[in-house]
């Protein structure tokens, strides 16, 4: 069982700017939490119990975060302000580890995961989520990020989230080629290899990865060993792939919906969904959408 996450939040947020000149990216707020509050939530309701925040010295705010403020909650708590003071003592669940290391230069994901690596180990394995994407898997029984892990236990195989996008967008993600049939929604499939940002008539599906993955400690020597491939990076895909030749890689085609917070639309979009259900403010919220809505 996977009780492990690698959450990489050590890059610079240049999709974000300037909102992340001084801020982390990770901690603009939809509603009223940050973005990696959400996908730390996500985690744990599929189980994980351990988080490592893959982070830089610039980032001293995210672990700020779920932290204790010890001044903050006697200051609250003076004031019988009980309700306030609950919703920070729950940010983090007393039976789940945030630990942070460092990621001393910026040498791509595969580096970042990597960091990782002496707090995970090489023989245990772990899930991996991008912060960008938040996964939203409301009204689900389970989220995504339960049943891919479940997926990953029944069969051992590395796990890869994948979401159909438009097809006329192909080119803008890593896109797999299933083999054989796709899966079909809140399933997984074997994978004959997966295609950076294909050209639209050359994409072997409309499937594409969406920043949630369930890999084996065995990663770790691979990455290890992998140069620099696009960018100059170490790039996670290229272990997965040596992955998938030893061993197989499946796709897990997800249910729920995503928005990509590190691009303005997608996080505006993400204050939508989140608001518009908002246990506090939803209703009001619902109300200014109805008032702006007539207005050109």
């Amino acid at each position: 069982m996977i009780r492990k996450a690698v959450l990489p939040v050590a890059g610079f947020g240049t999709r974000c700017l300037p909102a992340s000149k001084a801020i982390p990216k990770e901690m603009i707020t939809i509603v009223d939490r940050p973005v990696i509050q959400y996908v730390v939530q996500e985690a744990v309701e599929a189980g994980i119990r351990d988080i490592v925040l893959v982070t830089h010295g610039s980032k001293s705010a995210i672990e700020n975060h779920f932290d204790k403020h010890f001044e903050l909650e006697a200051g609250l708590e003076a004031k019988g302000k009980h309700e306030l003071l609950e919703e920070l003592r729950s940010i983090v669940p007393e039976d789940v580890n945030i630990i942070s290391v460092r990621q001393p230069e910026p040498l791509g994901l595969g580096h970042a995961v990597l960091c990782a690596r002496p707090v995970i180990g090489d023989d245990e394995p772990f899930a991996v989520l991008l912060p960008d994407v938040l996964v939203d898997g409301d009204g689900l029984e389970r989220n995504d990020l339960a049943g891919m892990i479940e997926s990953f236990d029944a069969t051992g195989r590395t796990q890869l989230m994948v979401e159909e996008v438009p097809h006329e967008l192909v080119y803008k993600y890593g896109i797999v080629a299933p083999e054989g049939e796709p899966p079909a929604a809140g399933e997984a499939g074997a994978l004959a290899g997966l295609v950076e940002k294909p050209k639209v008539e050359e994409a072997p599906s409309d499937l594409a990865v969406i920043g949630r993955y369930a890999l084996p400690g065995a990663i770790f020597p691979l990455l290890a060993e992998t140069p620099p491939g696009a960018g100059n990076e170490i790039q996670l895909t290229d272990a997965i792939e040596t992955l998938r030749q030893q061993s197989g890689v499946d796709a897990w085609r997800m249910l729920g919906r995503t928005y990509d917070c590190g691009h303005q639309l997608g996080y505006l979009e993400a204050i939508l969904a989140y608001g518009r259900r908002h246990a506090r403010y939803g209703e009001g919220f619902r109300e200014l959408l109805t008032r702006y809505s007539g207005e050109e």
